[in-house]
């Protein structure tokens, strides 16, 4: 299976917890066009302590991956009520037949052989094309320093088992110096990544006590120190430099912005101007410093008092309304993305990458629908999208008329599920009211009766109930009004 289309990639990942978003905001499977992407990743997928794969959802809307990893069998398998997401996502295929869909993977170290195995088996269960692993980071936030040589292991176990049956295998990536030095052994991921995802993201955000871009093409001018380091020029050079194939990086670019609160304390609304809380959460996404491009352009179309600016020397927007509760966020627009991917194809790169599908105004209520994917793949490909090819079609064959026929469609729909009982008030996520802490997935067994399974949220974090999600905890608390016990 080629790797890489013709003209150039177009990553898109697919936050699949969007589905539970409110309003305009709420993205399912059927929402994806099939065609404007080359390669779509579902996330994610996890471990279980037997480790072994396992249909798991996570977030990602916060500067580090956070370990907040929930079971989630009732959207994205078929059994016990379950609405069959996987399946779903890969029946994309019929109407795309060159898209080639892929399974993210957040990781640890794990038992190679168990987990390989158990991935292979899940892969072709669901007739995904591939794995992408989202380990962040070997050696990192717990890990140990061995853990760079046992990722290279896990990759080549993978790859090995991967293309043995015709599929690839793709990883997500820091771009920041700091990480990238103690985590990666660089000619060890060229040798056995089919892509590279780089996400060229995150780079600021409301962990710092100042406005700046959370993912400039280049360096700020007054950038000083470890800042050098965080902007999309240097991080593909890094990688290059230490023996990654500029062939095999895709250049990611966030559908989303980090957003500030700007200080009472001064009138700054440029670069390094004092913001030390998060922005409000957004009506969708519902997590503070976080705002979808949906969302941003929404804001702007609706209320006039916001300004967009481009600071001297920079090529991407930034937009505050002190209306909207001093506000101020970094993130892509239109313009800034024919300069990503013109760069990107100037360095001689494989694509494109976008964190994620779901947050790109996919209504339209902007303008085109998908605008900024769209804007991304045509100038790094230097011309429209092409219409895309469908499978052949099957050819009729006999068959036995006394044999069960199969649905030839994947079910979209299911009964509804069992009346609350205990802890659980539906199947997927559920809050624990008393403790932030922790939440609870709750799945429906062959007797249709609830299972429950606590999940706690990793040290620093507490689970927000308006979002679904375990995040920053200085982030829940800025809500007001959720996880008392917690927040005093």
């Amino acid at each position: 299976m080629a790797a890489a289309a013709d003209n150039g990639l177009m990553v898109c990942y697919y936050g699949s917890w969007a589905v539970y978003r409110q309003g305009n905001g709420k993205f399912d499977v059927e929402a994806i066009d099939p065609a404007i992407c080359t390669h779509l990743v579902f996330g994610f997928a996890g471990l279980g302590s037997d480790n072994k794969i396992k249909a798991k959802r996570c977030n990602f809307a916060s500067q580090i991956f956070l370990s907040s990893i929930v079971l989630d069998p009732y959207n994205e398998l078929c059994e016990n009520w379950g609405k069959c997401a996987y399946n779903r996502f890969n029946a994309l295929k019929e109407q795309n037949a060159d898209l080639v869909t892929i399974l993210a993977m957040s990781s640890s170290s794990s038992t190679r052989k168990t987990f390989v195995d158990s991935s292979i088996e899940m892969l072709k269960a669901h007739k995904f094309d591939g794995l992408d692993m989202d380990w962040e980071y070997p050696t990192q936030r717990g890990g140990k320093p061995e853990d760079k040589v046992n990722f290279i292991s896990l990759l080549s176990d993978l790859s090995t088992a991967l293309h043995a049956n015709n599929m690839i295998l793709t990883a997500a990536v820091s771009a920041g110096k700091l990480t990238i030095d103690p985590a990666y052994d660089i000619p060890g991921m060229a040798k056995n990544l089919d892509i590279m995802n780089l996400m060229a993201y995150d780079l600021h955000g409301a962990w710092d006590p100042y406005t700046h871009h959370q993912s400039g093409l280049y360096q700020y001018p007054d950038d000083t120190g470890d800042n050098v380091y965080l902007n999309q020029d240097f991080a593909v050079n890094y990688w290059i430099d230490g023996g990654m194939p500029s062939t095999k990086i895709a250049l990611g670019v966030p559908l989303y912005g980090r957003c500030w609160k700007l200080d009472y304390s001064t009138e700054e609304n440029g670069y390094y101007a004092p913001a030390s809380q998060p922005g409000p959460a957004g009506p969708y996404t519902r997590s503070p410093g976080f705002l979808g491009y949906n969302e941003i352009c929404e804001f702007q179309k609706k209320e006039s008092d916001w300004v967009v600016e481009i600071a001297p020397g920079m090529n991407e927007p930034y937009t505050y309304s002190y209306k909207h509760e001093r506000i101020w966020c970094s993130y892509d627009d239109h313009d800034s993305c024919i300069k990503k991917a013109s760069y990107a194809k100037s360095k001689n790169l494989a694509g494109m990458m976008v964190w994620s599908i779901e947050t790109d105004d996919f209504h339209g209520i902007c303008g085109r629908p998908f605008d900024l994917i769209k804007t991304l793949r045509e100038t790094f490909s230097g011309g429209d999208i092409p219409t895309p090819p469908t499978p052949p079609t099957t050819p009729s064959t006999t068959t036995d008329p006394s044999a069960p026929t199969k649905p030839t469609t994947v079910p979209t729909t299911s009964p509804a599920p069992p009346p609350p009982d205990g802890v659980c008030q539906k199947p997927g996520i559920n809050a624990d009211p008393d403790n932030c802490h922790h939440y609870y997935l709750c799945s429906l067994n062959a007797n249709d009766k609830y299972e429950a399974t606590e999940e706690k949220c990793a040290e620093g974090t507490l689970f927000n109930p308006n979002a679904d999600i375990c995040d920053w905890a200085n982030s829940v608390c800025a809500i007001g009004g959720i996880c008392p016990n917690d927040c005093a």
